[in-house]
């Protein structure tokens, strides 16, 4: 067997093992038993441990020797051509930073991160910061090692942050997020003004639970959902896992008197969904199998939410056939009327259910938190706290109780710590992506008032998802675009349509 055929080899096998180990992790946020958690965690951290065994493994070791320089990343050989001298040096990065951590350590985390998990749920439900308090904080601890372990040279914080956005610096998102914060504060201040022009109650009556999700069914399968490699599910909090390509979970989560949370939170997932349906599954295993960045999976799941499923054209589709689903709440009411509704900007406590306007805010407020809790080593104690400061700060409102305050997501449980630029990143990669996907498509958008959703898929298949990581983030953007990464068009969008909305001059 030949070096590289080695190399394949070994990350296919060690892909098994993710896989099953995702399976634990869907079963344990959707149908787990609650007095399983112990077990699963232990269960978890064995495969953990396997995993780390098998991604740095000598057999994986020897073969990438053969081909690079496992201390410079410089090639040996000049015999590969483009593709295999890509696999070969994002195998080397992946095997050089799993080599850096002890095995003992990704045991540990691993079982820490099921046990936090869990404890979250619970803490969440009771409304009881202290129940989560000392897991957190030794999942801040952990976090802290396992940067010192993975150092770049920068700060901790940018360490973790490369795991999730490999490439991208505190000091570029914050540049980033500073222009944002300029043009996005005094359009949510001329908004709140007139903020009476926009009436969304009609969201808040009484909307079946099983009704909404069998409507949510119906829409995820428009947009090209293929129910034959993947399910939906329901969680405390939503997400989506992939176990290969033909294999992808979403959830969702329910409310009787919000119509409008489980609906975005379908698209959203269902976004994610796709990409990982979208993946090459000829290269599962291989790093030109996984996507690129989570900056750039935001990116697939804010554009379905967003820029089709906030659209006027899309509720030209989707409206007729949710009136037939609720016709006494939305009896009267116009397509227009509900539309806007559905794109009200107002101050929200969860950031999941937060508009487009006011989104980018709460993930400023936790980008900021982070980088205390990492670089600077503020008392996880004082978390409430300072949260609340924040949210009246940036927010304008105060939560009133932990589980709408700093125990709403769930990221810090499992360790996600850098994860939340992400989010905000992927509403600039978002409306990047989607501008020129509007330039190739001639009369996109009106294909969404039939129903008719594919033809963005298949762009999104050919740009995007099919790239595997081929390619870099950076080098993405440019390419589909020709443009860098900019706050501009995203603020550009946000301006035009509110604008309109709102009746703004």
């Amino acid at each position: 067997m030949s070096a590289l055929d080695q190399i394949r080899q070994e990350l296919l096998e060690a892909s098994y093992l993710k896989s099953a180990e995702a399976v634990l992790h869907w079963d344990q946020e959707t149908y787990m038993p609650e007095g399983s958690g112990a077990a699963r965690a232990d269960q978890i951290a064995f495969l953990s441990g396997l995993i780390h065994k098998k991604a740095t493994g000598d057999k994986l070791r020897d073969a990438l020797d053969e081909l690079i320089d496992l201390k410079s990343g410089e090639l040996r050989t000049i015999t590969l051509n483009e593709k295999e001298t890509r696999l070969v040096k994002e195998a080397w990065k992946d095997f050089r930073k799993e080599a850096s951590l002890p095995t003992e350590f990704v045991s540990e985390l691993a079982k820490h991160a099921s046990a936090s998990q869990q404890a979250w749920v619970q803490a969440r439900k009771e409304n009881s910061f202290e129940t989560f308090q000392p897991f957190l904080e030794k999942m801040v601890d952990m976090q802290k090692e396992k940067a010192g372990y993975l150092s770049l040279g920068g700060s901790a914080y940018d360490t973790l942050m490369d795991l999730f956005e490999p490439g991208m610096t505190t000091e570029q998102a914050d540049g980033l997020f500073k222009k944002l914060r300029q043009r996005l504060v005094p359009l949510i201040q001329e908004i709140q003004e007139v903020k009476h022009r926009v009436n969304n109650s009609i969201l808040g009556k009484n909307y079946d639970v099983e009704k909404q999700w069998g409507f949510g069914v119906t829409i995820l399968k428009s947009i090209g959902f293929d129910f034959n490699f993947g399910r939906q599910d329901k969680s405390t909090h939503p997400f989506t896992i992939g176990f290969h390509p033909t294999d992808v979970r979403t959830t969702t989560r329910l409310r009787e008197n919000d119509l409008k949370t489980a609906l975005l939170a379908t698209l959203h997932e269902g976004g994610h969904a796709l990409y990982n349906m979208g993946l090459p599954a000829e290269e599962f295993g291989s790093p030109l199998g996984e996507y690129i960045s989570l900056g750039v999976h935001e990116s697939q799941s804010r554009m379905w939410e967003n820029q089709v499923g906030l659209s006027r054209p899309f509720w030209k589709f989707a409206y007729p056939k949710l009136q037939a689903v609720f016709p006494e709440q939305l009896k009267g009411v116009e397509m227009e009327q509900f539309h806007a509704a559905m794109n009200k900007v107002r101050p929200s406590m969860i950031r999941v259910e937060a508009d487009e306007a006011t989104y980018n805010l709460h993930i400023m407020l936790r980008f900021e938190i982070e980088q205390l809790l990492i670089n600077e080593d503020f008392p996880v104690a004082e978390l409430p706290a300072i949260w609340n400061e924040k949210m009246e700060e940036y927010i304008g409102i105060r939560p009133k109780t932990d589980a709408e305050g700093v125990l709403q997501d769930v990221h810090w449980s499992f360790g996600a710590f850098g994860y939340f630029p992400t989010y905000t990143l992927g509403n600039l990669y978002s409306i990047q992506f989607y501008n020129q996907a509007n330039r190739d498509i001639p009369g996109l958008e009106d294909q969404y008032a039939h129903g008719k959703f594919s033809a963005l898929l298949e762009w999104l298949r050919t740009n995007i998802h099919s790239k595997g990581r081929s390619v870099t983030a950076s080098e993405l953007i440019k390419n589909v675009t020709g443009e860098e990464l900019s706050a501009e068009p995203f603020l550009d969008y946000l301006e035009e349509k509110y604008r309109k909305i709102y009746g703004l001059g």
